[in-house]
Parts: C-alpha cells; structure tokens; sequence
C-alpha cells in the first residue's frame, strides 16, 4: 500500500545489516519497544535480560553498562538508577517496612542518614547510628528489628577505615543484610562480595558513577549490585514501582569513560598520597587523614583489606592546628586557584570542601578527637606539582 512520503519517513522499510561491530556499543535510545505479534508480547518478561518491554526496564545499551559493573564489582546481577543517592533509597525501599530498623555508621554519607530520619522515619522504619571503628558496639546494637546495616569504607568525609570483615560478620551471625557504599573503593581497591578472597563479603554493593566511572563531572547515575537471585529480584520489583530510569546519552558516556577507569583511578590516587604525605608535614595542620597513610584512623584495616591493590582512591582530608580560626580555613580555601570549591569527587578538576564536623556526627556515638577545622579535598588530574604550589601559596594566607 503506497504511503505519503510523511508517512514514509516513520514506516521506513530500510534496516541496516546486522552484526555492526565497533570499540564503543550501539546507543539505543527508546521508551516505547516493538513486539513482532501479540504472542510475542505477551510471552515477554520485563524482569530478565531474555528480551525487551519497554525502556525504563533496559535497551541493549543499560544491559551492557549493567553487565559490565556486575563484573566489574565481582557481582552477577546490577541496576541503574538516577544518582548513587537513589541507590541507597532502591536498597533501603526493596527490604524495609513498617517496624523495622536500620543501622548506619555515624560517619556515613550524609544524604543516607538525612533519608533515614526523613522519609523512612515518616514510614515507621527507625534507625540508629553506630561506630564504626568498634565492631562490639554495632554487634551490641543489631536487635530483632534490625533488617539491615550499611557499612562504608573509608568514613565519608572523615576517612576512617573500619574493619569491613568484622562488621559484616557481626551482621551475618544475626541474618542480618548489609548492603557497602562501594563509590570510594570504585570495584577497584577491594572486592566487595569477596574479602581477600574469603569468600564473604557484602550482601549488596551501591555505587554512585557518578564520580570514577564518569570520570567528567558531568553525569549522575548509580548502580546497584549484588550476586543474590532473590536479592537481585527484590530490588528488581522495586525498581520497578518507583518509576527509576536513566536517560541513555548518559550510559553511553559511562561505556566510554569505563575503559579508562583504571587508569585515571591510579592517577588520582598517585597524586592524592604525594599531597597528603607532603601536608603531613606542614606546621598548620594537625592530621592528614588518608587510609594509606599509617597515622590515618584504620590504616591497618585499608592495609589487610586494600594491600593486595594498593589502591586508595584521591580523597583525603586535613585537620588544621586548632590555633587557626573556621574563617581563617575559609580563606585558605578561598585562596586556591586550581582546587576549585565544589562537591562530589572523580572529576578530572581537583575540588575543596570544609566541614564543621560538629555538625555531621551524633554525640556519644564515636570519638571526634580533633577541635580544628576539617578540610577535604578531592585530587583531579592536574599537575602534582601545580597542585602542591596552589596549596602552598593558598597556605600564605593563614
């Protein structure tokens, strides 16, 4: 039946060959998804990789991004979601209800605590925060309640590392989930499921790509891991119901930036612990707080659990002798040049926050033992030595 050229232009017979081949994977962008006949279509299951229903569920382009973080994490089984954020909101609605209890380190990413004493206070899901440099006190707190703990490494901000092991095992011997914020270890500097080849490790395993696999600064996404079936579904129905999609140009930028993940992870790394050992020597500050270093909080637990990588990401923070006042930091960190003052971290541009500790951890819960300023900075790709110039001449200004 002859069609107006209109017409034409979206019925078009023409299709490509197949088997196209390419370093980069074809990006398929699509909500809507054609089935051959209703049979087909009705034979369809959203909740596999066997085919396709509609694009918040998968196009070839998430699956392979999804497949390729599984491996990359030691896990099977993987879901995107908008922002690491959204992870941890995926894992805390897929297995809390009413009545429940989660447990979080006092030093955790902020945003985690702030969803539990907002939306998941207001759903009757309680929490409450533990130490997690001392195993005792989280095993002293796992009640009947408790249906799930989260566990990082190293602290946010604070960069304390704990004993990853100990935790999970405390957990374990009540059946309880523990789910790691892995965005700082990237899939890189430990196995998440799989502790120094032990065999145990982490039920499920988030990371925000937005940082390290990005690599740019510019897209927000996370990914949820884990090897377990019935975890992996769970997760899967939930994603589901809370509508949680990802536009696909931000994929395609993720499957370019991932083969260079390595390599810029080393990079950063290098540079970070070059700054951190030379900060550990100037008079201002009283503490260099970086896993790899000896005098940092958990240094031999990075060491028993990272030393086989060596590897230990481009954060680290400073603690500035108590003599320097919060407004003189501030304008220590006004005066840099190339550190630029922002959030987030992986990005090829360097980055500086201060923090008012006080203000992030509950009292009585871990030991904060400093009173100075705490500052922390995320090492890009620049130059080290125009990064150790920078802080140098911004250092004057104190």
């Amino acid at each position: 039946m002859p069609k107006k050229p209109i017409t034409e232009l979206i019925h078009h017979p023409y299709k490509p060959p197949s088997h196209f081949a390419a370093p980069q994977p074809g990006v398929y962008k699509a909500s809507t998804v054609f089935f051959a006949d209703v049979a087909a279509m009705r034979a369809r299951d959203w909740k596999t990789k066997a085919g396709y229903t509609y694009g918040l569920h998968g196009t070839p382009t998430t699956f392979t991004l999804e497949e390729r973080l599984a491996t990359l994490e030691g896990g099977n089984e993987c879901l995107l979601v908008p922002s690491g954020l959204a992870a941890i909101a995926l894992v805390a609605f897929a297995f809390l209800k009413t009545g429940d209890e989660v447990l979080v380190p006092d030093n955790a990413y902020g945003p985690n605590k702030a969803l539990c004493s907002g939306e998941l206070a207001n759903f009757g899901i309680t929490h409450r925060l533990y130490d997690p440099m001392n195993p005792a006190d989280l095993a002293a707190k796992l009640s009947d309640r408790t249906r799930l703990v989260w566990v990082e490494a190293p602290g946010s901000v604070t960069m304390e590392f704990p004993d990853l092991p100990a935790l999970v095992a405390a957990c374990r011997a009540r059946g309880v989930l523990t789910a790691l914020d892995n965005t700082w270890g990237a899939g890189l500097a430990f196995a998440p499921f799989d502790f120094n080849g032990s065999g145990q490790g982490v039920d499920i395993s988030i990371h925000a790509l937005t940082k390290y696999p990005s690599g740019g600064g510019d897209v927000l996404m996370g990914s949820v891991v884990t090897r377990d079936e019935r975890l992996h579904r769970a997760l899967k129905l939930s994603h589901m119901r809370m509508g949680f999609g990802i536009g696909v140009g931000d994929v395609e930028t993720l499957l370019r930036s991932l083969p260079s993940l390595g390599l810029r992870y080393q990079a950063h790394d290098a540079s970070a612990r070059e700054l951190a050992r030379w900060l550990a020597d100037r008079a201002e500050i009283a503490q260099v707080l970086h896993p790899a270093l000896e005098s940092s909080p958990g240094h031999a637990n990075w060491l028993r659990l990272c030393g086989a990588t060596d590897l230990a990401a481009g954060l680290f923070s400073v603690v500035f002798d108590d003599r320097y006042s919060a407004a003189q930091v501030d304008r220590f960190c006004d005066g840099l040049q190339l550190f630029r003052l922002g959030y987030s971290w992986g990005g090829p541009v360097s980055l500086v926050v201060p923090y008012d500790i006080g203000l992030m951890r509950e009292p009585g819960v871990s030991h904060w033992p400093h009173k100075g300023t705490l500052v922390r900075f995320s090492i890009g790709l620049e130059d080290v030595d125009d990064l150790r110039a920078d802080l140098e001449q911004a250092l004057a200004v104190l």
